[in-house]
């Protein structure tokens, strides 16, 4: 009893670690990445602040259209960035006014069928498509019927809430006119001209209008049937922004021309006279340099002196 009760006691602990949870071990990588990306985006702001209002433009310019005109925003000829394309909402807010006027007119209102509004590269597309008995021009007529001058208010009306630039253009059918002096060429620019002079009567500015053009039979919309009523039409584009101000720009030249510098061209250090100016004077009208074995052209004859002429 004596013995037991001298030995000391052994006193054995366990510990049991807790199990780790595997499917958790990364989450801490998924919060930093988080943070980066809030933390790029912070930057990406703070940036955009600073940038002037050209890039802000052009960066603008791209998230509205990522996949058109707005991704060359800043970077084209005309360098102005402004968005180039029209908000589809707000083409969709214009057809829906002009479908709604329509309805107030009880000449127009069975003549849904007859216009048709699309969205082209160019803009929004309004065609006044003929029937057989001329419902928008009488056939062969170049002023408007009664229901073509309604309808053509109407779109003045509208179109002068919005900024962009208006083209018109007329079209016909592959029918002969009829008369030598007078052709389809001839009835599709007067349509143009016509339906101009409304929308202007209407409110349109002048300098809202940047094309009146007529294709006469050139651009059927029916080819299959070139005499098709549908073919002869009325074309009002809602042009896209900054588009007339492109086509204006004239393009940049490409560095490589159709001659060759004259401190490149052995045959230009050798003579002097031949190649391009000082002055920058253009490769077409630059002298070409002697070929290998050719003697020199001379003179033209008219610019000699006329011993003849003198006397």
């Amino acid at each position: 009893m004596s013995s037991n009760s001298s030995q000391p006691t052994v006193i054995i602990v366990r510990k049991h670690a807790a199990a780790h949870d595997d499917e958790h071990g990364g989450a801490w990588k998924v919060a930093y990445a988080d943070f980066v990306t809030a933390m790029m985006a912070l930057f990406i702001v703070l940036w955009l602040l600073s940038a002037s209002e050209k890039v802000q433009k052009a960066v603008g310019g791209y998230f509205q259209d990522p996949t058109g005109k707005g991704r060359q925003t800043g970077s084209t000829n005309a360098g102005s960035g402004e968005t180039l394309t029209l908000n589809r909402q707000d083409l969709e807010h214009l057809k829906e006014k002009v479908e709604a006027a329509l309805k107030q007119i009880p000449a127009l209102k069975n003549v849904e069928n007859q216009i048709r509004m699309t969205i082209t590269s160019e803009g929004l597309r309004i065609d006044m498509l003929e029937t057989d008995r001329g419902l928008f021009f009488a056939t062969g007529a170049p002023k408007p019927t009664e229901a073509g001058t309604d309808l053509l208010h109407i779109l003045g009306t509208e179109l002068t809430k919005l900024p962009n630039k208006v083209a018109i253009e007329g079209h016909t059918d592959s029918t002969p006119y009829g008369r030598s002096d007078y052709s389809n060429w001839e009835l599709s620019a007067d349509r143009a001209n016509s339906a101009r002079r409304i929308l202007e009567e209407a409110g349109l500015p002048e300098n809202r209008i940047s094309q009146v053009r007529g294709f006469a039979d050139q651009r059927l919309l029916m080819k299959n049937d070139p005499t098709n009523p549908s073919n002869r039409r009325i074309s009002i584009i809602v042009r896209n922004q900054g588009l007339d101000q492109q086509e204006e720009t004239p393009q940049p030249q490409a560095s490589s021309s159709l001659g060759t510098p004259a401190s490149n061209d052995p045959a230009a250090k050798e003579n002097p006279s031949q190649g391009t100016s000082p002055q920058g004077t253009s490769p077409q009208t630059t002298a070409p340099s002697a070929a290998p074995g050719v003697a020199p052209s001379k003179e033209a004859p008219s610019k000699q002196p006329d011993p003849q002429a003198k006397k």
